[in-house]
C-alpha cells in the first residue's frame, strides 16, 4: 500500500513539474556528501572517496561513481523531478568553459563529500577520529571554495553569454544547497568543542556570507536543505550504548534550522526578487524513524554496508557486511541514507507539505 502511494506522488509531483521544468535552464548543486557526485574522486589526497564498491551497486552497471549510496543519491533525484536525467557533471570534471558553451549545458554540481560551511571541516578527520587515524591532508572542497567555483562558470557565462542574458539565464536556474552536517559533527567530536550557543550563531553567519556571494552572482531561487538529526545515524547511534539517537546533535540540527529559517526570512525580506524553499530535514527523517512500517523500512537503525555493530564501525568498502533488502534500510552506510531514502526526500522536499518544507516546496520554487 505505502509502495503505491509513493509512486501515486511520485507520479503527480512529476505531472505537476511538465510544464514549469520546461523553463528551468539549468540547476547548481553545492553541498557535503548528500549531494557530491563524484568531485572528491578528482582530490588525488582525498581519502573522503565512495569511488568503491559497493558503493553503486544499485547505480547502472553497478558503477562505484563516487556517491555516498548504493544508487543514486538526493541531488539526482531533485534533478531528476526538476526534469534533467539525474544530477548534473561535477566541476572537477568538466573541460572549463568548453562544457559552458555546449547548448547541452544545463548545471554543475559542486558538492563535496565530508565538507561543510567552516573551511577546516572535513579537511581533518576530527568527525571520524574514532574510527581511523589518517593523518591531515587536502580531502574536500569547502563551501568557500566551492562558491568561487561557481564564480568562475559566472565569469564564463559573462564571457559567452553577455551581461543581459546571463542574468537572465541565472535568474531562472535553481541553486540547491545542503551542508552544515559535518561542521556540527565534527565541533561535537572534537578535542575541545565550541558550545552550541556560539557555534551555531556562527555557522550561520557563514551561511549568510556564501549565500550572498551567490546573491551577488546572479542566484535567485534557492532550495535549501537544512541538517538532518545528524544523531540518529549508525555512526552516533553506537555511542547511546542502547542504540537509540543522541540526541544532543539532533537538538543542534533542530537549532540551526531555526538559524537558517530567520536567516531566509531576513533575507528574502531584503532582496525582494529572491524565492527560496526550506526544507527541514529533522522533522522529515524523525518522521520516518517514528513510521517506518508506512514507508516499507523494516531497519531504521542499522546501516546496510558496513561492519561492528549497528554495522556502524566501519565504511562500505568492497569487504564490508552489506544488506540484500537495499530498499528496505533507511541508512546505507554509517552516515548516509539508502538510494530508497533519498527517493523519498527528493518526492517530500518537491511536493510535501509546510511541515517538512516551507515556504513554498520545490516544485512551486522551480514555477515562481
Amino acid at each position: 500500500m505505502a509502495k503505491g502511494l509513493v509512486f501515486v506522488v511520485l507520479s503527480l509531483v512529476i505531472g505537476i513539474l511538465q510544464s514549469a521544468n520546461a523553463e528551468v535552464p539549468a540547476i547548481f548543486i553545492l553541498g557535503d556528501s548528500t549531494s557530491d557526485v563524484g568531485t572528491n574522486n578528482y582530490l588525488p589526497g582525498s581519502i573522503i572517496r565512495a569511488n568503491f564498491p559497493h558503493n553503486g551497486i544499485d547505480f547502472p552497471f553497478a558503477r562505484a561513481t563516487g556517491r555516498f549510496s548504493n544508487g543514486l543519491n538526493t541531488a539526482d533525484f531533485l534533478a531528476k523531478l526538476s526534469g534533467f536525467k539525474r544530477s548534473p557533471p561535477t566541476f572537477l570534471s568538466l573541460n572549463g568553459t568548453s562544457a559552458i558553451k555546449k547548448r547541452s549545458f544545463r548545471g554543475i554540481n559542486f558538492s563535496s563529500a565530508g565538507s561543510g560551511l567552516l573551511d577546516t571541516t572535513g579537511q581533518t578527520t576530527l568527525t571520524l577520529k574514532k574510527l581511523f587515524s589518517w593523518t591531515q591532508q587536502k580531502n574536500v572542497v569547502p563551501m568557500g571554495e566551492q562558491v568561487y567555483q561557481f564564480s568562475t562558470v559566472y565569469n564564463d557565462l559573462l564571457a559567452i553569454k553577455g551581461p543581459s542574458e546571463t542574468e537572465k539565464f541565472l535568474s531562472e536556474s535553481l541553486f540547491y544547497i545542503s551542508i552544515g552536517s559535518n561542521d556540527i559533527l565534527g565541533n561535537y567530536h572534537s578535542n575541545n568543542p565550541i558550545p552550541k550557543e556560539q557555534f551555531l550563531p556562527n555557522l550561520g553567519l557563514l551561511y549568510e556570507k556564501h549565500l550572498r556571494n551567490l546573491i551577488s552572482l546572479g542566484a535567485r531561487k534557492f532550495g535549501i536543505v537544512s541538517v538532518p538529526p545528524v544523531g540518529c545515524c549508525p555512526s552516533q547511534r553506537i555511542y547511546t550504548g542502547n542504540g537509540d539517537c543522541l540526541e544532543e546533535l539532533n537538538d543542534q540540527a533542530r537549532a540551526f534550522f531555526s538559524t537558517l529559517d530567520t536567516l531566509m526570512r531576513n533575507l528574502s525580506s531584503e532582496y525582494k526578487d529572491i524565492k527560496y524553499s526550506l526544507g527541514n530535514s529533522v522533522e522529515m527523517t524523525i518522521n520516518v524513524i517514528e513510521n517506518p512500517l508506512k514507508f516499507n523500512y523494516t531497519d531504521v537503525k542499522t546501516a546496510c554496508c558496513g561492519n561492528g555493530t549497528l554495522n556502524a564501525e566501519a565504511f562500505c568498502t568492497p569487504t564490508a557486511n552489506v544488506c540484500s533488502n537495499r530498499h528496505e534500510y533507511l541508512f546505507w552506510d554509517l552516515f548516509h541514507p539508502t538510494q530508497a531514502a533519498s527517493k523519498l526526500a527528493a518526492i517530500t522536499l518537491y511536493g510535501g507539505e509546510p511541515r517538512f518544507v516551507a515556504p513554498i516546496n520545490f516544485s512551486q520554487l522551480a514555477e515562481a
